[in-house]
């Protein structure tokens, strides 16, 4: 694989790595999707977790520029998106 291409999370060819997880982990994953999947559940996995780096960087882009959220806001947005009841203060 070039080192020099840019490719976007998901995209581009394959290439090997060795990873390191503990036994638990490595267990639990092959529970989910057998020995065969591990490799196509990491992948997926790791594009969740830079989609969710993503997001943590706009947030804080936002915040930088505008003050944090208000959480009384967010969470009547929350309560809104879900149909649940409006919970102030809720983690979000």
């Amino acid at each position: 694989m070039a080192d020099d291409a840019d490719f976007l999370p998901g995209d581009g060819p394959s290439s090997g790595i060795s990873v390191s997880l503990t036994a638990g982990t490595l267990q639990a994953i092959r529970e989910r999707v057998g020995r065969r999947g591990v490799s196509a559940y990491l992948e997926r996995a790791a594009q969740r977790q830079i989609e969710r780096d993503n997001l943590d960087e706009l947030i804080a882009d936002f915040e930088k520029a505008h003050g944090p959220a208000d959480p009384e806001a967010v969470a009547a947005k929350r309560a809104k998106l879900t149909g649940s009841a409006s919970e102030s203060g809720a983690a979000a």
